[in-house]
């Protein structure tokens, strides 16, 4: 495993990360925006601590557990990752409200331009925050991009104490069935 330095890390700051995208996937995957450790690997939810993968692996959308580095694999299994915002930092509260504003403006326009069935947006405050949705909870959500349905699923950094590995593969294994139907 490669060792970044602090340094390194600071280095990857508003960095951008290419998207996992194809036409026509089952699902695509939307984080907040990248964090330094992904900025600096270019490989999306990177950072050891976070829960993505095995999340991914547990509720059944993947037959193993990928690592961050085989995420291309995940278009074989029709689905897909992107960010609200592009810029990658060391928290997602350096965000400014702008920056999730326009995040959802040109979200949007990707979604419409990729057409996959599901958009799964990977944290309810950037959802909120992105489509001006103060009322947004985690699950489906009334709103659709064109034919594309959206579910807010919960964030799966190291941070998020308010779910379980286990209880964040119930909720996305609730999208899988649903993008399964």
């Amino acid at each position: 495993m490669t060792r970044f330095t602090s340094a390194d890390l600071e280095a990857a700051r508003g960095r951008l990360v290419p998207d996992v995208v194809a036409d026509g996937l089952r699902v695509l995957f939307c984080g907040i925006n990248p964090g330094l450790m992904t900025a600096a690997t270019g490989h999306h939810f990177a950072r050891p601590g976070n829960r993505f993968w095995p999340v991914l692996h547990l509720s059944g959308f993947t037959p193993r557990l990928l690592k961050p580095s085989e995420q291309g694999e995940l278009l074989s299994y029709g689905l897909g990752i992107t960010n609200v915002v592009a810029r990658a930092s060391a928290r997602a509260d350096e965000l400014s409200a702008e920056e999730y504003r326009e995040g959802g403006r040109l979200l949007s326009l990707k979604v419409a331009r990729l057409r996959p069935r599901w958009l799964a947006v990977v944290g309810v405050t950037a959802y909120r925050a992105a489509f001006d949705d103060r009322r947004a909870q985690v699950g489906p959500q009334e709103r659709t991009i064109g034919d594309t349905r959206v579910w807010v699923l919960p964030n799966p950094s190291g941070l998020n104490a308010h779910w379980t590995a286990q209880t964040m593969a119930e909720e996305f294994g609730r999208l899988r069935a649903a993008a399964e139907a």
